[in-house]
């Protein structure tokens, strides 16, 4: 066989991730608050993309064909970007015409479980612990002091612990430990009672100094939690020098301090979760709405694009121009496409578990991507990237796309009648209705759960047990043997 250097033609398919698709990926992916930064930064960047909302005579509308998927956008690439888009994005009508219709709605009307909507959810942001910290160190100290206290204020979890190493902090400011010791004494102090404690009998001990409740009995049930969480009440009560009514007014004096006083401050940073779509009932079925109060309506300025072009020539300005166009036409067209792939999925979302909006979380159904996917004719990867960091407001709350999909367990009648969702909630329920005398056993659980047509095995409800912080039914009967 002859070595030498030779041509050869070969021909291939291969997809080509062009910017207008990746953009469109893109766009799918992000939330409403998430895509309203994005608008913006593409508004700054592109002079023909006005807002509709500014009132702009200048501006008309362009806007897509309905009738494209956003599965044929992606695969159609760039060239439906300079397609001309002559639907009037203002004819499109919407119940809703700001977010806050549909809250007030829900404040009026009521939920579907009685109550209205919780205003505190999108309420400003409270004071941080830190800050509340601060501000008090900055009355009471100053000076060293106060450099001192704000390292240790730094070093305070959301919980109101001080987790710093006392004598690595005192090196590293160089002054003696005994200092940090006095100034984190003085932060002990501060409000709330217990922040600045290095665990959790510190806090509890602060806690009782402050409402004069530290008397040497208290001190060592305080000493001795490890005994108390066993429910070992006869060695406590010798410890203690107590019988079993005081000990057990102790105990009642404990389970009324707060072992984490840091947590009913802001933390730090936090984001107010405002939801994508909303959902309601109505007369003739369930209505699903874009949020369209976080979004700007964007419009072409086609008489500012004329003006641009009559100057312009037929140089480089020109072909810029054009460019700017085709972008702003396939910008626009993508985020018409981007909210009818949303309401498409979740209406099928709504179909599917009609169950949920209408009784409960009791009566989640086991669901999947593919499952919706195939059902709206689209990819799975669609649905995945729509149902990502995307909220839907119901009457039954604020939930998260991602929330109405979940694993199924295995029903009586051989198929996945009950998601895990349901599984927990039901588990909980039955914990929380248990009789003090007769705790039941997680496999007492698995029995009354197959009663009700749900085989789970009893390694599942320990594990969804322990997944909502419920202890297994020792811990349960200890802790109401001694009234906790």
């Amino acid at each position: 066989m002859a070595l030498a250097p030779r041509l050869d033609l070969r021909q291939s398919q291969s997809l080509v991730m062009t910017p207008q698709l990746q953009q469109a990926i893109r766009l799918l992916a992000l939330s409403n608050l998430e895509l309203e930064a994005a608008i913006a930064e593409e508004m700054a960047n592109n002079p023909l993309l006005a807002d509709a909302g500014e009132g702009s005579e200048a501006a008309a509308p362009i806007t897509s064909d309905a009738a494209t998927s956003t599965d044929q956008l992606l695969e159609a690439g760039v060239s439906a970007a300079a397609d001309t888009l002559d639907v009037d994005l203002a004819a499109d009508t919407f119940h809703h015409d700001s977010g806050s219709d549909a809250l007030w709605e829900g404040a009026s009307s009521g939920s579907g479980d009685g109550e209205g909507f919780d205003f505190d959810s999108v309420g400003g942001q409270a004071l941080s612990l830190r800050d509340h910290l601060l501000a008090q160190a900055g009355e009471t100290l100053g000076g060293p002091a106060l450099g001192i206290a704000t390292a240790l204020i730094e070093s305070i979890d959301e919980a109101g612990y001080c987790d710093a190493d006392l004598t690595d902090l005192a090196m590293r400011l160089g002054v003696a430990r005994a200092r940090v010791e006095d100034v984190l004494h003085v932060i002990q102090t501060f409000d709330p009672t217990g922040v600045g404690a290095r665990d959790l009998a510190e806090c509890l001990a602060l806690q009782a100094k402050e409402v004069d409740r530290y008397d040497p009995c208290m001190a060592r049930l305080i000493d001795n939690l490890d005994l108390l969480a066993k429910g070992q009440v006869a060695q406590l009560k010798r410890l203690c020098g107590v019988d079993d009514e005081d000990l057990a007014d102790m105990i009642r004096e404990l389970r009324g301090y707060d072992p984490k006083p840091g947590l009913r401050f802001a933390r730090d940073e936090a984001t107010p979760v405002v939801p994508d779509v909303f959902v309601r009932r109505t007369v003739s079925g369930w209505s699903v709405e874009i949020n369209s109060a976080t979004l700007p309506r964007l419009l072409v300025n086609r008489r500012y694009y004329a003006e641009l072009s009559a100057g312009a020539g037929k140089g480089p300005g020109k072909a810029w121009l054009q460019e700017r166009l085709a972008s702003a036409n396939w910008l626009v067209k993508a985020l018409d496409q981007r909210q009818q792939t949303i309401i498409k999925v979740t209406q099928e979302i709504v179909r599917q578990q009609e169950g949920y909006f209408l009784y409960g979380v009791g009566a989640l159904r086991p669901l999947t991507l593919r499952q919706v996917a195939d059902a709206i004719s689209m990819h799975e990867s669609t649905v995945s990237r729509v149902t990502s960091n995307k909220y839907v407001h119901s009457p039954r709350g604020l939930n998260e796309l991602k929330y109405f999909f979940s694993s199924g367990v295995m029903g009586s009648d051989g198929e996945g009648g009950m998601s895990a969702e349901a599984v927990k909630s039901r588990i909980r329920a039955l914990i929380e209705a248990e009789d003090p005398k007769a705790i039941l056993s997680d496999d007492t659980l698995v029995e009354m759960l197959g009663k009700e047509g749900c085989e789970i095995a009893r390694r599942t409800v320990a594990k969804y047990r322990e997944a909502m912080g419920i202890g297994s039914s020792v811990q349960r009967r200890r802790a109401k043997a001694i009234g906790m």
